[in-house]
């Protein structure tokens, strides 16, 4: 795993806590949900390679 990812990881996180913490103040529940989850989709989306290269690594360990 590269030391980029997670600090790419790290930094969508500020940013999706700072964002919600203002819509929430700003009386936006709605929004701040949907920047959650659009931060959230954004991750899954960096990490999804680091998840195939996992289960190649097991397939290739456990022979399957």
């Amino acid at each position: 795993m590269e030391i980029d990812l997670i600090f790419k990881i790290a930094g969508i996180g500020i940013i999706v806590a700072v964002l919600n913490l203002l819509l929430k103040k700003a009386e936006r529940d709605e929004q701040a949900l949907m920047v959650t989850i659009a931060g959230l989709i954004v991750v899954l989306g960096l990490i999804i390679n680091e998840i195939s290269e996992l289960f190649d690594t097991i397939r290739a360990a456990f022979g399957l």
